[in-house]
């Protein structure tokens, strides 16, 4: 969804908002990200055009961070908010020097750090999670056998 705002006669360059290193244009909220939105976030308002205005008025005020200084794709909204992303170039679209535009493809929302402690380190939430997944596998194994 692009921002509706900027839709207006004898605009030349395409709006794009920075972040970390590139240039955002579009955004695109995958389906498993809204129904995350809405179990984890906010339950009222749940459409694609909400999150979307929700996401570019955060990115336009710079309050979208990247979680860890190294990490491309978690990133926090409000210092709270804990959310996965992938980046994909724009075909055809480029800024008035030639760079490259990119469309932000937001995964999924993990939650919000202040109601989910285990947020705050996400390293040893994902090495918990797979610990977890894998001993379930593993009780599963043994109960076919």
């Amino acid at each position: 969804m692009r921002d509706k705002i900027m839709e207006r006669w004898s605009t030349y360059e395409p709006y794009y908002v920075v972040l970390s290193d590139k240039k955002i244009a579009d955004i695109v909220i995958t389906h498993h990200a809204r129904t995350r939105w809405s179990s984890r976030v906010e339950s009222r308002k749940t459409g694609f055009e909400d999150i979307c205005e929700f996401l570019w008025s955060k990115l336009k005020q710079g309050q979208i961070q990247p979680y860890y200084r190294n990490e491309q794709d978690v990133f926090l909204i409000d210092d709270d908010l804990v959310m996965v992303v992938e980046f994909a170039v724009l075909e055809n679209e480029t800024d008035i020097a030639g760079n490259s535009l990119y469309k932000m493809i937001v995964v999924t929302f993990l939650g919000r750090m202040s109601e989910t402690i285990e947020l705050r380190d996400l390293k040893s939430y994902y090495s918990w999670l797979r610990h977890s997944r894998r001993m379930t596998l593993i009780k599963n194994s043994r109960k076919r056998k």
